[in-house]
């Protein structure tokens, strides 16, 4: 992210306006011209590829929207999303206006909002998807903000996530439920808790979890970061992690870099509890064997931090029909459903699955969770995710304060 920020300033200056980028794309609304103009049309979809799961979902995925609509679905692996908005960005400044490289984006948060605020994104479009409807918006705020920002159609919402907890039934008896709680059971059980290495996006939102939960104000939060307003806010956060660092996974003196890898040392029994971003991801995990099957999931007393993840097409998008027809198809009852099984992948649905019509809820209805996912009831409040300033002002802090030793 901080890459990211780096280029943005550096290149601000040289941005221009979009002005005509050549044949101009189908109304979003006249979804018959949509689907007319995609066919044919090939679609680089640049999305995390950092879990095999989802890499093989986005393969049934392409293969589906192939047979039905005749757009080919390329997958650009991305380790961090920030490369493509970047790469957005450098075309923008070189002044490619049209046959851009990137077609489709899975983003959220501060890539997001960067690329709003710098002029990089194609729409307004995702309201006039037929399947948008599906995610109930009018009861549904969560699909039109994006970490505070407001959408206004230029992303459609995928996906969502909440954090929970994740521990092994064989070593802890009464899973903490509070950060208190858990640093407690730290002390007791030295070695055995691990968060990954912000700016690892699981690593980051643990730290404003833990922010969320310990400031005694946490309405700063949620507006623009500044200096008086961070140290306040941010006091009894370094207090609690100068506490328990010491008691993490190596003393603290080193992080896992990523969740995968949390979830290799919960598997191996090096740990005993760990964050995860989703129940349902924990449950096929252990469906995959890749976790002991005594592992389950819990959220925090006053709730835990959840938001949306979406997809956006760029200003300069080669095929913005296709990736229309794409992201439409991600939304449908189907591909939710295929998506939320642990069998599949265990990614959350963001479909308002109690509105849909009765055939299309029993897909949902008929999925095996697990002893170890959790119904949206039992995972508790879900906490708005703070203003996007705070995500990296937190990691250079973080950074600061537990790598500069």
């Amino acid at each position: 992210m901080h890459r990211l920020t780096r280029l943005i300033a550096a290149v601000t200056l040289l941005l221009l306006s979009t002005g005509p980028a050549g044949a101009a794309p189908p109304d979003p609304t006249d979804w018959d011209a949509v689907l007319r103009a995609a066919r044919g049309q090939t679609v680089y979809w640049n999305a995390w590829a950092g879990e095999p799961r989802i890499n093989e979902y986005v393969a049934w995925a392409a293969g589906q929207v192939a047979s039905r609509h005749g757009v080919s679905v390329v997958h650009v692996k991305l380790s961090e999303t920030a490369d493509a908005v970047a790469r957005v960005l450098a075309e923008k400044a070189a002044g490619k206006v049209a046959g851009g490289s990137v077609d489709l984006i899975w983003i959220n948060g501060e890539n997001f909002a960067a690329m709003k605020r710098s002029g990089l994104l194609f729409g307004p479009w995702a309201e006039a998807l037929p399947n948008f409807a599906l995610t109930d918006p009018a009861n549904n705020p969560a699909v039109r903000e994006d970490f505070t920002v407001p959408v206004e159609g230029y992303e459609a919402p995928w996906g969502k996530a909440q954090l929970v907890l994740m521990s092994d039934s064989a070593y802890v008896a009464e899973p903490p439920r509070n950060l208190s709680a858990l640093l407690d059971w730290a002390r007791a059980n030295p070695g055995r808790f691990a968060y990954p290495r912000p700016p690892d996006f699981l690593g980051s939102t643990f730290l404003k979890q833990a922010t969320l939960g310990l400031a005694v104000d946490t309405a700063p939060l949620y507006r623009p970061v500044d200096e008086a307003g961070f140290e306040a806010v941010t006091a009894p956060l370094w207090a609690w992690l100068d506490a328990l660092h010491p008691l993490l996974w190596r003393g603290g003196r080193a992080f896992p870099p990523d969740g995968p890898a949390l979830r290799r040392l919960v598997g191996d029994s090096e740990l005993a509890i760990a964050p995860a971003f989703s129940a349902t991801e924990v449950a096929a995990a252990v469906l995959a064997g890749e976790l002991p099957a005594g592992v389950r999931t819990h959220g925090l007393d006053g709730g835990t931090i959840g938001n949306v993840n979406f997809l956006a097409i760029p200003f300069n998008a080669t095929a913005k029909a296709g990736a229309m027809v794409l992201a439409n198809f991600l939304l449908s009852p189907e591909a939710q459903a295929r998506k939320h099984d642990p069998a599949v992948w265990g990614g959350e649905t963001v479909l308002a699955v109690d509105r849909l019509a009765a055939p299309a809820r029993a897909l949902f209805d008929g999925l095996d969770l697990g002893p170890a996912g959790l119904h949206p009831a039992a995972q508790g409040a879900v906490l708005p995710e703070p203003h996007p300033s705070w995500t990296e002002r937190l990691e250079t802090a973080w950074a600061a304060r537990y790598t500069a030793r």
